[in-house]
């Protein structure tokens, strides 16, 4: 920590909650990528879950609403898309038209809303350890990292044959 404080830009700013919240997610998507996409992330990967678990009437989407709203109020308010999100680097195999559709709510399907959460999750991954979020030192990013570690740790939960 000591070393992030005297290097890394911004990070000795950050509230100690933000910086919790981000090593919270990085862990939590570790077991994420392991217990449930078996090691190899992807919106595909993301995709054939959330489908599977549809299927296997074990998807219980009203466990994301929460998440769901505050992700829509993030990114679509007042009609129209907030500044916020162009900067979710939304890239074609991202399912940006589903991202789109449901967080405009033009799309109401609870499936497409459980994987509209897990592609902005995912979002958040790559552009943390991509090094897209250190273009504005982690400013600003407290609830969404709380937010996605919540789903992250709902799914681990419900789909992520954890022990103990």
């Amino acid at each position: 920590m000591k070393w992030l404080e005297a290097h890394a830009p911004g990070f000795a700013m950050l509230p100690e909650k933000d910086r919790g919240a981000i090593i919270e997610f990085a862990f939590l998507w570790s077991l994420f990528e392991a217990h449930i996409l078996d090691g190899h992330a992807s919106v595909g990967g993301i995709r054939s879950r959330v489908e599977e678990w549809r299927g296997a009437d074990t998807l219980a989407p009203d466990l994301y609403a929460a998440e769901l709203v505050y992700f829509r109020g993030r990114y679509f308010a007042n009609d129209e898309f907030t500044y916020h999100f162009p900067h979710l680097n939304l890239r074609k195999t991202d399912a940006p038209d589903l991202v789109a559709a449901v967080l405009s709510g033009a799309n109401a399907d609870e499936c497409d809303g459980v994987m509209t959460i897990l592609v902005i999750v995912w979002r958040l991954r790559n552009n943390l350890f991509h090094g897209a979020k250190w273009a504005y030192h982690l400013q600003d990013q407290f609830e969404n990292f709380s937010h996605a570690n919540t789903v992250l740790q709902r799914v681990l939960e419900r789909h992520g044959h954890m022990a103990g």
